[in-house]
């Protein structure tokens, strides 16, 4: 695991377009680059197998999007790939971690629970979807700050 370097984004954004409905462009994941979000690649025989973005500021932690490739997913790569986040996130010092996740998406939630976070709320029509929005369950995982000496 590594930080995505620019001239990967094109394979980023593949990626993104092979797994998801309504995916990001290469624009969003340069935004993301040139804003200083923390972008990370899951790579093997380099081939980037998967990908997350955070976005830390004020004390707080956004998982803005993990992606694994489909033909691995069922492998805990996006266990790994969250675990790198969350591990970026208290670097930053950051208290908490907040995600959105589609309630159609029952093996992202389960991976979020097992990893601590619960749900804290509801975004109604949050996503694009085929027959017109999607909610987003919002959820949020509280990162224990080791106390000051």
């Amino acid at each position: 695991m590594r930080p995505l370097r620019v001239e990967e984004v094109p394979q980023v954004a593949a990626l993104e377009a092979r797994a998801y409905e309504f995916p990001w462009s290469e624009g969003i994941f340069r935004d993301c680059l040139r804003a200083g979000y923390n972008c990370w690649v899951l790579v093997s025989d380099a081939v980037i197998m998967g990908y997350g973005v955070l976005s830390v500021a004020a004390g707080e932690a956004h998982v803005l999007n993990v992606c694994v490739a489909p033909e691995h997913h069922g492998q805990g790569h996006g266990r790994r790939l969250m675990r790198r986040l969350i591990d970026l996130a208290r670097w930053h010092r950051a208290e908490r971690v907040f995600l959105e996740v589609r309630p159609s998406n029952p093996r992202a939630i389960q991976l979020y629970h097992t990893l601590g976070f619960n749900e804290i709320g509801r975004r109604p029509n949050y996503y694009p979807a085929t027959r017109g929005r999607e909610d987003a369950i919002v959820m949020a995982l509280e990162l224990l700050q080791p106390e000051a000496d």
